[in-house]
């Protein structure tokens, strides 16, 4: 028996040696696979660094692109309402200022628009402060001096409208 257990330690012997070597063979082959593995990781990072970096360069380009879009937007947008401005002549200020003078008249912003600062100070001191002492008494005659030069306004015809007040320069009534 003694002969059967050296045989015994020498089989298990020789087994220790072949998982020691089976061992070393798979550390060796899990250590090419971690290696591979962090290159494969190194390689797609710096993909993604890339493709980063090139949705970024699109981006500027596309907000580039949008901001002169945008500018040039707002400089024809500028443009046309310069244009409209300059074409406002005797019947459209004659209309713009009768419908002003109907609904806002007692601020006196008809009188603004015709080219009579004075006239609209005084209606919009009146307005302000007289009616708020005189509990509104001051804004309604306001209002109502406004109501009149709306309906005057857009009574008269083109040509008397822009004769009257804006060559006769008539400020009030």
């Amino acid at each position: 028996m003694s002969e059967e257990n050296k045989d015994l330690g020498d089989m298990a012997e020789d087994a220790m040696d072949d998982a020691k070597g089976k061992a070393s063979e798979m550390g060796e082959k899990a250590n090419e696979k971690f290696e591979d593995a962090k290159e494969a990781t190194k390689e797609f990072a710096e993909d993604a660094k890339e493709k980063a970096s090139e949705f970024a360069e699109d981006a500027k380009e596309a907000a580039s692109d949008f901001a002169d879009e945008a500018k040039k937007t707002a400089n024809e947008f500028s443009e046309n309402a310069k244009e409209a401005f300059n074409e406002i002549g005797g019947e459209n200020k004659k209309l713009l200022a009768g419908i002003i003078a109907i609904v806002l008249g007692s601020l006196g912003i008809h009188k603004f628009i015709l080219g009579y600062q004075k006239e609209g100070i005084i209606m919009l001191v009146v307005t302000i402060l007289i009616g708020g002492i005189t509990c509104g008494i001051g804004a309604s005659l306001m209002g109502i001096i406004g109501l009149i030069e709306g309906i005057i306004y857009l009574t008269k015809s083109d040509e008397e409208f822009y004769q009257t007040y804006q060559v006769g320069k008539k400020t009030w009534f």
